[in-house]
């Protein structure tokens, strides 16, 4: 870990607060083969152990394979409870059931997030079934569908649904097809939706690398983490505080911010300059420059960019800890 002051006002050997607990473990989640219950965990215990430990935040685990994730828990015994996201593939109604079961074994572990993928059409009955099964302790974090054509107005209206109705919108960034990966328009108008209307975000799987590049062997385009990042602070510098709501939380801390309620669905569309705020920093490929932006971020702007960025999801956080600190980032 670098030993000198870091972005965001980061104590000497610390990780600097705007970097702290924000990559979330999504090997249980990842496309392809089903993985290995045991190897996951230990691999995420011993990162969480490790160098880069203070960067990682929530293990996803999926509220199918709960059970089986609690009882290797139960074998391992670890030191504190070990901070999950329930990532629910099993329909709503399976939720109070695995809520209950994580409220049981609260030596073991702690739930602060739900996440679910959203229906093609959703609206604000679905929206208020969530709210019935998560509790106001939990915050539910919602993924509304997107087709693979890039500029669907229809999606970006749902995200528009998601956050009007108070759950926090989530972004995915990528996937085992093209499809998967959303295209730089549909970022840019995700990002402005979410900084004019207050509210805070999760990026998920996808985020491979820090700054946008096309894999060699699938051809797919990438969307960076580091792009993300940027991209955030850009659009929060270009909408003052007082013009945002307040986000649902603070972050990795938990803190609220101050600020009025989430707005109504029809005072969240993003206007067209704040989308193109945050384009050039997605488009970008420049990892130095793009880290230099980073590093420059001061204590209070890194404390606005996690209230919105609450993480991003990684399938292999160590590998995205060395980049940081390659980067000199951390």
């Amino acid at each position: 870990m670098s030993t000198v002051p870091q972005a965001g006002g980061a104590p000497v050997d610390g990780v600097p607060p705007l970097l702290a607990r924000i990559l979330d473990d999504a090997a249980l989640v990842s496309p392809g083969p089903r993985v290995g219950m045991a190897d996951v965990l230990d691999t995420h215990l011993d990162v969480r152990a490790g160098e880069y430990g203070d960067l990682v935040g929530a293990l996803v685990v999926p509220v199918s394979r709960l059970q089986e994730f609690v009882a290797e828990l139960v074998k391992r015994r670890p030191a504190a409870p070990v901070p999950i996201t329930l990532s629910v593939d099993t329909g709503l109604g399976g939720v109070p059931k695995a809520l209950s079961l994580t409220t049981s074994r609260a030596a073991l572990l702690t739930t602060g997030t739900v996440e679910m993928p959203a229906p093609h059409d959703v609206d604000s009955v679905w929206l208020e079934r969530v709210t019935e099964f998560v509790p106001d302790d939990v915050v539910a974090v919602v993924e509304p569908r997107r087709p693979d054509a890039d500029g669907s107005a229809d999606w970006i209206a749902g995200v528009r649904r998601v956050v009007g109705h108070g759950c926090r919108p989530k972004l995915r960034c990528g996937g085992d097809r093209a499809g998967a990966f959303p295209g730089v328009t549909d970022v840019s108008r995700f990002l402005a939706v979410v900084a004019a209307a207050g509210r805070s975000f999760t990026a998920s799987i996808g985020l491979q690398g820090a700054v946008r590049h096309v894999d060699p062997d699938t051809g797919f385009d990438h969307h960076g983490w580091l792009n993300l990042m940027v991209a955030v602070t850009r659009a929060l510098r270009a909408v003052p505080p007082a013009a945002a709501g307040g986000p649902d939380d603070g972050g990795p801390s938990g803190a609220e911010v101050p600020g009025s309620e989430p707005p109504a669905e029809a005072s969240v569309e993003p206007p067209p300059e704040l989308v193109e705020a945050v384009r050039g920093a997605l488009d970008a490929t420049d990892a130095d420059a793009l880290a230099a932006e980073v590093a420059d971020v001061d204590q209070a702007t890194a404390a606005r960019v996690r209230a919105h960025l609450s993480s991003f999801g990684s399938t292999a956080p160590a590998d995205q800890g060395a980049e940081m600190a390659r980067l000199g980032l951390v």
